[in-house]
């Protein structure tokens, strides 16, 4: 799998451009065509983070933020709730580590005076 398709995959639902993705890709440090490392915390976190920018541009639509009724059905709050995926994604950022911050470990220091 690709770091293309594994984008693909977080972004369901969600039709892009594939050069828009490529762009999206690159601008979070990753190749589309490179091999997906599902063992690596940073190609993951990469991941996700592009996950997050593509969700900012759709938020960042004027046109979404408003509700619509279709049929009998009232399609509301869509922003949102887009609003708070985004938050959702934004703290699981937060709290993911990158490959150097799992080699490192957690490190406590005790200083005696």
């Amino acid at each position: 799998m690709t770091n293309l398709q594994r984008l693909l995959l977080e972004t369901k639902g969600i039709d892009l451009d594939q050069n828009e993705l490529i762009v999206y890709l690159a601008e979070n440090e990753l190749n589309p065509h490179d091999e997906y490392v599902p063992s690596s915390a940073t190609n993951k976190r990469n991941i996700y983070k592009t996950a997050l920018s593509i969700l900012e541009s759709i938020a960042n639509n004027p046109s979404l933020m408003k509700s619509y009724k279709l049929d009998d059905m009232t399609i509301s709050d869509f922003h949102e709730n887009l609003l708070n995926r985004i938050d959702q994604l934004e703290r699981k950022i937060r709290q993911m580590k990158t490959d150097e911050q799992e080699q490192t470990g957690n490190v406590f220091m005790l200083f005696n005076s």
